[in-house]
């Protein structure tokens, strides 16, 4: 993964190119989410936000998250936690297999899967332009329940 000044300078290139103002909280806000390795919530993003700048509000960190989502610039998920999570919107596809058991997120990449969806949509006649895949699950030595 690039360094964090890579990632900032490629959100904020992308902020621009959307015709987005970057007012000093917008590039902190960037800024976290462009170093966050995990899938942040909104309240995630405001702790780490105001450990950079304490004059950002809650209500700063929701408007700039949905301006954001709404420029395509970020992702939102719902792993059936009850908060929506966020992460940098790119053209790498890749996946989601969510330990239920701890709620840690695990991203990976399979080509196999990839040739699979296409497959399966152009059986059905239809050409694949978008996906999301979400696999759920226990640790193999877990058994599943909350004990």
């Amino acid at each position: 993964m690039p360094d964090s000044s890579e990632n900032l300078a490629r959100l904020e290139k992308r902020c621009i190119a959307k015709g987005m103002r970057m007012t000093e909280q917008r590039r902190i806000i960037a800024r976290v989410l462009s170093s966050a390795s995990d899938h942040p919530d909104v309240e995630e993003l405001y702790r780490r936000a105001t450990g950079v700048d304490p004059n950002i509000s809650i209500a700063t960190v929701y408007r700039t998250v949905r301006l954001f989502e709404e420029a395509g610039i970020l992702e939102r998920h719902d792993f059936r936690d009850g908060r929506a999570r966020y992460e940098e919107a790119n053209s790498d596809h890749h996946y989601h297999l969510i330990d239920v058991q701890s709620g840690e997120v695990l991203e990976f990449h399979s080509e196999e899967i990839e040739q699979m969806q296409r497959k399966v949509a152009e059986r059905m006649g239809f050409k694949l332009i978008d996906h999301r895949l979400e696999l759920y699950g226990v640790p193999l030595d877990s058994d599943g329940s909350d004990s």
